[in-house]
């Protein structure tokens, strides 16, 4: 497994030059995409200008130009069109490569053993087991699917993005929709040593948050009953609830405890997690795409492949930091 140190040697000496490689293409791909916009957009702003200006300053018959110029904004709005639709093949040949030279590589540096799917995702199956998020969704999206093993912990990770569509009605009655996510963001689920008996819930605390100790009265979940415990930062940062009090305790050690507040100081983003079964479930809320690559700039940036690594480490953190290879329980 690559160490954070060594990542910079593997960047200068491998994947810089397949980036480089990459830059032609990408820059067709940007070139075409603000082609066809700007086909688009210009010929309906000219064509509007046209109208006022010369209605407003002109003492002329409009009648030739209105009857011709709507025809030359839709020839070009046209062409703008067929331009992006063409460019959507160059897009997914670009996304291709970048998935195979860039993204693959960092994965087989941290771990030759561990099994990359670009294109793949965590199951549905998966998802509902963990039980974080109980809201139906309409549609449901993902890749980058990572699986393989830490010493003697099995995982699995992916970029997720569940949807459920809203429908509301206007002042005037007329039916709008509109998507609302339920999760977006990395998934990550592995083995916990021990078959659960009931089920364990932590999830960022906004109630206290924002409220301080007035907030805990305002912490309720129909994932069970509060639990109270007694890490004053974890407790900040976090809620927990369970179907079991003194199960939730054996799980949440104050080590486990210690680690995950770590977790969230490192990634600084909003976390979910459930013990169930024999599993641990961990979703980290992210807002944009993880692992696609640039379009409108370059590509060939270190920090780009440094956060990509830090992403996909996330994997071996939690692991770790959960010491989730200490088989201190057999399970039943």
């Amino acid at each position: 497994m690559i160490k954070k140190e060594e990542l910079q040697s593997l960047f200068e000496n491998e994947l810089k030059d397949k980036l480089a490689g990459l830059e032609g293409l990408r820059k067709s791909v940007a070139r075409r995409i603000l082609g066809g916009i700007a086909l688009i957009a210009l010929p309906i702003i000219i064509g509007i200008a046209v109208f006022v200006y010369i209605d407003s300053n002109i003492n002329m018959s409009m009648d030739g130009l209105a009857k011709v110029l709507p025809f030359i904004i839709i020839a070009f709005i046209i062409t703008g069109i067929v331009l992006l639709i063409l460019n959507i093949k160059k897009k997914k040949e670009y996304r291709r490569r970048y998935k195979i030279e860039v993204v693959c590589e960092v994965v087989k540096a941290i771990d030759s053993e561990w099994s990359y799917a670009p294109d793949d995702r965590i199951t549905q199956s998966e998802y509902y087991s963990s039980d974080l998020f109980r809201k139906n969704f309409d549609r449901y999206k993902g890749d980058d699917l990572i699986s393989g093993s830490i010493e003697k912990t099995d995982f699995r990770c992916s970029e997720l993005h569940a949807e459920y569509k809203e429908v509301t009605h206007d002042k005037d009655g007329k039916r709008q929709e509109h998507w609302v996510t339920i999760f977006k963001g990395l998934f990550f689920h592995a083995d916990f040593n021990k078959n659960i008996l009931a089920k364990t819930y932590v999830e960022p605390d906004t109630a206290e948050r924002l409220l301080g100790k007035f907030g805990q009265k305002f912490q309720m979940s129909s994932k069970g009953k509060l639990v109270k415990l007694e890490n004053i930062e974890f407790e900040k940062t976090f809620a927990v609830y369970s179907t079991d009090q003194t199960e939730a305790r054996y799980i949440l050690t104050p080590a486990i405890m210690e680690a995950l507040v770590n977790i969230y100081k490192m990634y600084k983003r909003r976390m979910y997690l459930s013990f169930i079964g024999s599993r641990v479930y961990v979703a980290m809320s992210f807002k944009k795409d993880l692992f696609e690559p640039k379009i409108f700039t370059s590509g060939v940036k270190y920090s780009d492949v440094e956060f990509m690594f830090n992403l996909f480490m996330m994997n071996a953190t939690i692991i770790h930091e959960l010491n989730l290879n200490t088989r201190i329980w057999t399970k039943e």
